[in-house]
């Protein structure tokens, strides 16, 4: 009879205890977004993004690509939404890049699918871009 014994070594646990660290700081950028339209403050949501962070998606048929600035003008001329709903679904990481999902609810009466590549930066996670379905 033949067992087979699975062990945790020492870097494993320590990877896994990074790898939460980054997931919880990722969690903490993603809020600072959301944070930012439920206060309709582009500037609350603006150190979540890098400076030549990008957007992509579809909003009243409308394609908005270009600079995340279209994302800072969007929520400057639009009013605070504090009943915005934000459920981070996925977040994949690989080192010092990250893809999160969120699903938003109740952005002015939008529903949202949001897509996040993220780059962790002298120890920071920023969002380099973001690419949206509206429902």
């Amino acid at each position: 009879m033949s067992t087979t014994c699975s062990t945790t070594t020492e870097t494993e646990v320590s990877k896994s205890a990074d790898n939460q660290m980054n997931i919880d700081a990722i969690s903490s950028v993603i809020q600072t977004y959301v944070q930012g339209g439920r206060k309709g403050d582009a500037a609350i949501m603006k150190p979540a993004f890098r400076e030549d962070a990008t957007i992509h998606g579809y909003l009243g048929g409308d394609l908005l690509a270009g600079s995340i600035s279209i994302l800072f003008d969007w929520v400057a001329e639009s009013p605070a939404a504090p009943d915005l709903e934000a459920t981070i679904v996925n977040i994949d990481l690989a080192d010092t890049v990250a893809t999160a999902r969120v699903e938003i609810i109740g952005w002015l009466g939008h529903r949202f699918t949001d897509q996040f590549t993220l780059l962790k930066e002298n120890g920071a996670w920023t969002i380099t871009s973001k690419v949206f379905h509206t429902h």
